[in-house]
């Protein structure tokens, strides 16, 4: 699932005339780079939530044939938060792993290699997590030596060994046993079923990457971003879609 239903405010007045991923990168969308890189791991049915200009989505994406995937998509006329948004489809993902997205990032971490450590580790959810001055700011979350989540944003009990703080870079899979800590149709960040789980002793791994991350937040990062790709840091998407079907 790719989450995408975002308003973009620290991007205005960019975001009043296109949604944030929707925005160039190097000349291309930023979804387009989303979409190349979930089909690298073998995915090929994608959700898209939609919210702020959904329809331009919607036009510049189409049913996902045109990148090589199935693409479905959940309006939200009020924004049901990262949590909220995958609860509203959960019948979507049947009963497997979900691999989750945020759509303002580019990365070159290997999804691959991500779903492997989830399932190999028996997880409830596998958060992508990175070292960084600023965990704090972002909302750290504490790693055992083990990379088991024993503390999330400040909650979680733990006298054990001292804990790494690391930073969510925003991708993570999740077993949708995690959505039965979200309440349905009301605004519910994924962050408070984390919460949750954690202070449960619910097992949520870290998997730590030092490869290239950036989310497209402030005007700064989203000019980082596009020269990152413009220098082939992050590679171009291989497809090249003119006329995509309409769903």
């Amino acid at each position: 699932m790719i989450l995408a239903a975002g308003l973009g405010t620290r991007l205005r007045p960019l975001t009043d005339r296109a949604p944030k991923p929707l925005l160039p990168i190097a000349g291309r969308p930023l979804l387009h780079y989303t979409l190349a890189w979930i089909a690298s791991a073998g995915i090929r049915q994608v959700m898209i939530n939609l919210h702020h200009m959904g329809e331009m989505i919607r036009y510049a994406i189409g049913d996902g044939r045109g990148f090589g995937l199935e693409v479905s998509y959940s309006e939200e006329p009020d924004i049901l938060g990262t949590g909220g948004g995958l609860k509203r489809v959960e019948r979507f993902f049947a009963d497997g792993p979900l691999l989750v997205v945020n759509a303002d990032i580019l990365t070159t971490v290997d999804p691959r290699a991500v779903i492997a450590a989830h399932a190999a580790r028996g997880a409830l959810a596998t958060l992508v997590v990175r070292e960084d001055p600023d965990a704090a700011a972002y909302g750290a979350i504490g790693l055992d030596p083990e990379g088991r989540i024993r503390r999330f944003l400040g909650r979680g009990a733990w006298t054990g060994p001292a804990l790494q703080d690391v930073m969510f870079t925003g991708i993570h899979v999740v077993d949708p046993r995690v959505l039965r800590d979200v309440p349905a149709g009301v605004f519910s960040p994924i962050t408070d079923a984390y919460i949750a789980e954690v202070e449960r002793g619910d097992p949520l791994f870290g998997y730590r990457t030092d490869a290239f991350w950036i989310d497209i937040g402030t005007p700064e990062r989203y000019a980082a971003a596009d020269r990152a790709a413009a220098e082939g840091v992050i590679p171009p998407p291989a497809f090249a879609p003119a006329h995509p079907a309409r769903r």
